[in-house]
């Protein structure tokens, strides 16, 4: 005959499976940052291709835009934070649940958004390194005359 659970035991298995709202949002903190740290990257090439198009309109020299430098710095920020927030709630899952991340929903979430962040990060530090590196031939401005 099976004995039944006692209230404590079952008390303490439902405590330990009980999903916070700060692991939900942990959870897709990673793959979101991922995203919007390869689109930050992207979003460096567009700013100066508008301010290379802009100098050539005015046929003059420009101010460098700040807003290449904050979404230069944006991308690194983003997936060095996605890979520890994923580190993170690694291993609070696994301190918690007494299970390897990857065998629970939200661990499972999180990695699959942690590796492609892991591929992007040298993409994120190249822009930010081109953003400061000065082109030796600047902006062709055209026949302004």
């Amino acid at each position: 005959m099976e004995t039944p659970r006692s209230s404590a035991a079952s008390h303490g298995a439902a405590h330990k499976r009980r999903v916070t709202p700060g692991s939900v949002i942990a959870t897709l903190w990673v793959p979101l940052a991922t995203a919007m740290g390869v689109a930050s990257s992207y979003y460096v090439q567009v700013i100066h291709g508008d301010w290379v198009d802009r100098q050539q309109d005015a046929c003059r020299h420009m101010p460098f835009p700040k807003a290449e430098h904050v979404a230069a710095w944006a991308g690194p920020i983003l997936g060095v934070s996605a890979v520890v927030v994923c580190v993170l709630l690694a291993k609070h899952i696994r301190r918690r649940h007494g299970v390897p991340p990857s065998g629970t929903k939200r661990g499972l979430v999180s990695y699959v958004g942690a590796w492609p962040c892991v591929l992007t990060i040298p993409l994120e530090l190249f822009m930010l390194w081109a953003s400061y590196n000065s082109d030796g031939s600047g902006p062709i401005l055209g026949d302004c005359g």
